[in-house]
């Protein structure tokens, strides 16, 4: 059984919802994005999205695209974030999937991307815009390597996709409340928990939504219907807040655990 696969079963059992936490790594530089890990990690963040920074990021609203530029400017690539992974796996006890988009992948090379991300530590991989239908190939190597492969699932994704997905994914579903581009939101959309229900008509694996989160009310209403909410676009506007701030790590320790509903320390 995969770590991500663990954690999603410890929370089945506790009964909570799970908390999926997303920052661009390099983001605002390399030293301060291993920092930022660790303190999601020691706040409690079921599991963490590391995205790799891509100069088009298509799918992510403002927010998380100056984030991209600012690791870009500091010099993260692909290959420095697998180094980040590495570096602080042996003090995380979360899981850690890999966030990219397609092309950093086929650029690296396919086989050495999965060989490293196994080498460092990591336990699955999200590419955006990998089509389903492309993405056999991928999968075969992840599942080799123990690995992941996980897909995301939108309000139009169709009944036979959705069951795509499930055959070829692993570890949990990520299923985005709404159409358009990342960022934080007041509420959530009206179609999240429709699509949940569809998903889970069709399989028993995990699923976290994300895309609009970032108030405990919104996680734990996503609890009732999912194993786990996605939030990224309000911790990533935080640290662009507080980046030169000594409470960078200490301000998101808090903002992590006020989401889970504990009271920051």
């Amino acid at each position: 059984m995969s770590r991500i696969a663990e954690r999603f079963s410890a929370l089945r059992t506790t009964g909570r919802p799970g908390l999926v936490t997303y920052v661009t790594a390099g983001d605002p530089d390399a030293a301060r994005s291993a920092m930022i890990l660790q303190a999601l990690d020691r706040a409690g963040a079921d599991i963490l999205e590391v995205g790799i920074p891509f100069s088009d990021p298509l799918a992510d609203g403002p927010v998380i695209q100056r984030a991209s530029q600012r690791a870009l400017a500091a010099g993260t690539t692909l290959a420095s974030t697998l180094a980040l992974v590495g570096n602080v796996r042996r003090v995380i006890q979360a899981p850690i999937v890999l966030f990219t988009y397609a092309n950093p992948v086929l650029r690296y090379g396919v086989e050495a991307f999965v060989r490293r991300a196994a080498e460092v530590g990591a336990d699955g991989a999200l590419v955006l815009d990998l089509p389903i239908e492309e993405a056999g190939g991928l999968r075969e190597r992840l599942a080799s390597a123990g690995l992941d492969l996980i897909f995301l699932l939108s309000p139009t994704t169709t009944t036979e996709r959705i069951r795509k997905a499930a055959s070829l994914g692993s570890g949990f579903l990520y299923g985005i409340s709404r159409l358009g581009v990342t960022g934080a939101r007041d509420r959530l959309a009206v179609g999240a928990q429709e699509l949940v229900a569809r998903i889970r008509a069709i399989t028993a694996l995990p699923v976290a939504v994300g895309f609009g989160i970032s108030r405990p009310e919104h996680v734990a209403e996503v609890g009732r219907w999912a194993d786990a909410a996605v939030v990224g676009s309000a911790l990533v506007n935080m640290i662009e807040r507080d980046a030169d701030s000594p409470d960078l790590t200490k301000n998101l320790e808090g903002y992590v655990q006020w989401l889970k509903g504990a009271s920051a320390t």
